[in-house]
């Protein structure tokens, strides 16, 4: 599939798949601004056309571990609609080891979704689980 993708930022680093099989496509920062002393937020310089029909997701890298920072929002999302700069905000404590720019913040994943139109009934279909929420599978 061809994506797309604009530099808004000379030293914009175009994604790619760091190794055969990757999921996500490493995305890299362009500059950090401390929003509050609690939030940071990272710009890639990059702004993607996220083809009808897909979203692109953004999540932290697995080494973020190192950083004791954690993404705002758990999982971004990048529409089909959105144009404007692609940016990753992290939360951090006075502990944290923050990222520069230069250095890979994120990755992000294109993938189709399902357009879902919901049918209000009555009943749901019985199943094994039923209504069984946290933890009722075991432990």
């Amino acid at each position: 599939m061809k994506v797309k993708i604009k530099k808004l930022h000379p030293d914009a680093v175009i994604p790619r798949y760091a190794k055969p099989g990757d999921a996500g496509m490493d995305l890299t920062a362009v500059s950090a601004e401390n929003d509050d002393g609690r939030h940071i937020t990272y710009k890639t310089g990059l702004a993607i056309e996220i083809p009808q029909g897909h979203v692109g997701l953004l999540f932290p890298r697995s080494s973020v571990y190192k950083t004791s920072m954690a993404l705002s929002n758990c999982v971004g999302v990048v529409d089909s609609g959105y144009r404007g700069e692609v940016m990753m905000k992290f939360a951090f404590g006075a502990h944290s080891k923050v990222y520069s720019a230069g250095d890979r913040i994120g990755q992000l994943i294109i993938m189709p979704y399902p357009q879902v139109e919901f049918e209000e009934v009555k009943e749901l279909s019985s199943t094994q689980r039923g209504e069984g929420g946290y933890g009722s599978t075991g432990s």
